[in-house]
């Protein structure tokens, strides 16, 4: 159990049964009444967020979460497998508690896999990953760095948007977050 006054970022909180994240906190005092503070939390599994404000100094349940470094090795059939960088453990997370990180794994990546009393809550990637572009139209005479965009296919079978001038076979740098391209890499 903690207090409200010892709320931070990212710290996840047992609210009704459900596992909540808070991503921002502000305590207000206004001059007239008492302090609260005013929330915004994330579930940790459905990915909603919500507002909540709590009276100064409630009570709330903070939930043990492990974040543990880990090596994504497979996938398995719907499954993907990862091992526990420290102890060679292997768990295996089911697709849906994946998600759109799926798009960005290769295998031997390094990802963070949080857990909470042996289940895994989700996986988080670093904000940026190297993919090569397997497919992609070839480039005409005349396109410029400054032009359009076009569809592309990266190894890991995801379609993101890239300049025109790219071509197959070219490493580029991807957001793990929005899967924009950010630039290529030599």
């Amino acid at each position: 159990m903690a207090s409200t006054n010892d709320l931070k970022n990212g710290i996840v909180l047992n609210l009704d049964g459900q596992l909540w994240s808070v991503i921002e906190f502000q305590h207000v005092k206004p001059g007239k009444g008492g302090a609260f503070v005013r929330t915004k939390l994330k579930n940790v599994l459905s990915g909603k967020v919500v507002d909540r404000t709590f009276n100064a100094g409630t009570k709330v349940d903070t939930a043990t979460v492990d974040k543990r470094d880990m090596q994504y090795l497979y996938r398995d059939g719907v499954d993907f497998v990862f091992m526990d960088s420290d102890t060679y453990d292997q768990i295996t997370i089911p697709e849906a508690t994946v998600g759109d990180v799926a798009n960005f794994l290769l295998e031997s990546a390094e990802a963070i896999v949080a857990v909470h009393e042996g289940t895994p809550l989700y996986v988080e990637l670093p904000t940026s990953v190297v993919l090569e572009v397997t497919y992609t139209e070839p480039g005409l005479q005349g396109d410029r760095s400054t032009g359009g965009t076009k569809p592309a296919t990266v190894e890991t079978g995801y379609q993101i948007q890239v300049p025109l001038f790219l071509e197959t076979g070219t490493k580029v740098k991807v957001d793990t977050r929005t899967g924009d391209y950010l630039g290529r890499v030599n």
